[in-house]
C-alpha cells in the first residue's frame, strides 16, 4: 500500500510563497501519476495540478503561470511551488497518485491527509 505524507503548508500575505511537498512510502511497485487537488469551504475539490512519469504537466488556468509542479522519481516525491499567492487559492491542499502496488495490479488512487494554506489580503 502507499502512504503519502504532505508538508509544507501554512499562512502568507498576498502575493507570497508557499512550497508544498508531498512524499509517498509504503509497499509498492510503481507510481505512475502524482498531483495536487484542493478544497475550499463550501466548494467541490477540484484538480490544481498534474505530473505523469514522463513528465507531462497539467494545470488550473487559476494557476497557470503561477504554480509549479515537480517530482523526484527517485524519492517518490511531489512538489507544489506556489507563487503570487491570492486569497482565493485558500484550500486545503491534498497530494494524489495513481500507483500500483505489484507488478500485475491494477492501478489505484491513493490521497494525502490535505495541508492548510491560507492567503490573506
Amino acid at each position: 500500500q502507499v502512504q503519502l505524507v504532505e508538508s509544507g503548508g501554512g499562512s502568507v500575505q498576498n502575493g507570497g510563497s508557499l512550497r508544498l511537498s508531498c512524499a509517498a512510502s509504503g509497499s509498492f511497485f510503481s507510481i505512475n501519476y502524482m498531483g495536487w487537488y484542493r478544497q475550499a469551504p463550501g466548494k467541490q475539490r477540484e484538480k490544481v495540478a498534474g505530473m505523469d512519469n514522463g513528465g507531462l504537466t497539467n494545470y488550473l488556468d487559476s494557476v497557470k503561470g503561477r504554480f509549479t509542479i515537480s517530482r523526484d522519481n527517485a524519492k517518490n516525491t511531489v512538489y507544489l511551488q506556489m507563487n503570487s499567492l491570492k486569497p482565493e487559492d485558500t484550500a486545503v491542499y491534498y497530494c494524489y497518485c495513481v500507483g500500483t502496488v505489484t507488478r500485475s495490479s491494477l492501478p489505484s488512487d491513493t490521497w494525502g491527509q490535505g495541508t492548510q494554506v491560507t492567503v490573506s489580503s
